[in-house]
């Protein structure tokens, strides 16, 4: 039984965590976009956005996937892995969008919200999913 009671617990901490960090990607990717990012993906249903979005989502889901599995015995050190990892990936990701913004014609962000699908947001997204495999990659 406490076997149950102390999975339960680190699955808890494991999921507040990671909620955080989803919740801080979702505040990054709003702040490199201009207006507000709820209202392109629910009220205005802008693709761009919403792919820029759900490629953050999973990169960072990537990342603290591949921490809690790689330091699931070692709680405190998962926690903390998980929590440095997760916040460095998000760190990359906002600089490559901010360095592809600069090597591209035309605002990144403005493009992103723009209601029209446009092939660079594939673009921002798999730059996301890059780092986001490369940070998942480094963490031992």
């Amino acid at each position: 039984m406490s076997d149950i009671l102390n999975g339960l617990g680190r699955t808890t901490a494991y999921g507040a965590l990671g909620l955080v960090l989803l919740i801080l990607g979702i505040v990054l990717v709003d702040v490199l976009t201009p207006g507000a990012l709820r209202k392109q993906i629910w009220e205005e249903r802008n693709r761009n956005a919403a792919l820029q979005l759900s490629s953050a989502l999973l990169g960072v889901g990537g990342i603290v996937f591949t921490s809690i599995w790689t330091t699931y015995d070692d709680f405190g050190k998962g926690l903390l892995n998980t929590a440095a990892f997760g916040l460095l990936g998000l760190i990359l990701m906002g600089l490559a969008f901010l360095v592809l913004d600069l090597f591209t014609p035309g605002r990144l962000g403005a493009i992103v919200v723009d209601p029209e699908p446009h092939p660079a947001v594939w673009v921002t997204a798999s730059c996301n999913l890059a780092v986001a495999a490369i940070v998942a990659a480094s963490i031992s």
